[in-house]
């Protein structure tokens, strides 16, 4: 049977990170090759959270998981009393983590995960590891104001960012400029 060394290596790099973030952390030998029941890749936990967690790495392409393995990590998780996450990490990106109901279903019945959504909706390892939490431009603007902005605002408010986001594409604004435009 051929090994995966780089699916291997990757595994090795996140149980590090994990443990490096707190985390007490085991990768599971092999996972579904070494016994007949499915395993997760990584189990991970901190006193407070634990985690059972599917590991697979791409150089740029969507990322797949079968239904199967989706459904075994889910069975795992329920009897471990550990929350199942979909761990992916893209070449030159850091570790991105979805609940598996929150991952793209294709019609065939299997999951994906494309790097742009990785980054966009992703829980990066910090996050996961409670040490912080994903603000959206809009809340951190709202922070920022002290107020909740209405949804007129809220459209005009990211009219306003797409602006400056091209204008920094076209070549027309330094991205030092949009980013004064926007504190």
């Amino acid at each position: 049977m051929p090994t995966n060394k780089k699916g291997d290596r990757r595994e090795r790099e996140l149980v590090n990170r994990l443990d490096d973030a707190g985390f007490a952390v085991m990768r599971a030998p092999a996972s579904g090759a070494a016994t007949e029941r499915e395993l997760p890749d990584v189990l991970a936990g901190n006193g407070e959270e634990f985690y059972a967690i599917e590991a697979k790495s791409s150089q740029g392409d969507p990322i797949y998981l079968t239904g199967e393995e989706v459904a075994a990590l889910v069975y795992f998780s329920q009897n471990f009393g550990a929350k199942p996450r979909i761990g992916v990490r893209f070449d030159r990106e850091d570790w991105y983590f979805f609940h598996p109901g929150d991952c793209y279903t294709t019609d065939g019945g299997n999951y994906r995960v494309k790097k742009e959504t990785a980054i966009a909706d992703g829980v990066d390892l910090p996050e996961l590891a409670g040490q912080s939490k994903k603000v959206s431009l809009k809340e951190a603007a709202a922070a920022a104001d002290g107020a909740e902005e209405t949804e007129d605002e809220d459209v005009e408010a990211d009219n306003a960012v797409r602006k400056l986001l091209q204008a920094v594409a076209d070549g027309t604004l330094t991205v030092e400029e949009a980013a004064a435009a926007l504190s």
